[in-house]
């Protein structure tokens, strides 16, 4: 019988090496991380590698793959992040919305989740553009206050 995927037992270590890829070397393809696996002797196909991407809660930070801690070190300094944001428009009452580079905003987002601020209901993240809720008009005004602070747009 034919398999198109990897056994399932091979995805530990297959997401330990990768994670370890991501961390040594700057990758910013999946169809690299294929390769650098399959030549660690490791199955890999591109939909494996994406599965472990998202299992390993990996983001894309400018033109390379990033692991949550090196995203998120430490946990509330923006300073990294701060070269990706490159505008900040409101909404109404309860959208704020940030414009970052080609490929950022998920990584950017993932920060802003991850500082857990309470005027922050959710965000949700394209490839340049992220839409920030707050509650209302007050929640907005923190956010902004904020968001200024770190990013000075």
């Amino acid at each position: 019988m034919l398999r198109s995927e990897p056994e399932p037992s091979n995805a530990p270590a297959r997401r330990t090496l990768l994670a370890k890829i991501i961390r040594e070397q700057s990758v910013g393809r999946q169809t690299e991380l294929v390769e650098l696996l399959r030549k660690s002797g490791h199955v890999a196909t591109q939909s494996s590698v994406s599965r472990d991407l998202r299992e390993l809660g990996v983001a894309k930070m400018g033109d390379r793959y990033v692991l949550p801690e090196t995203a998120m070190q430490p946990r509330n300094d923006f300073s990294a992040l701060k070269q990706f944001v490159s505008a900040r428009l409101t909404a109404g009452t309860n959208l704020t919305v940030l414009k970052t580079t080609i490929g950022s905003a998920q990584s950017v987002a993932v920060a802003i989740d991850t500082a857990q601020w309470p005027e922050v209901i959710g965000t949700i993240s394209g490839d340049d553009t992220i839409f920030i809720a707050t509650a209302g008009a007050d929640a907005q005004r923190k956010l902004e206050l904020r968001l200024l602070a770190l990013f000075g747009r």
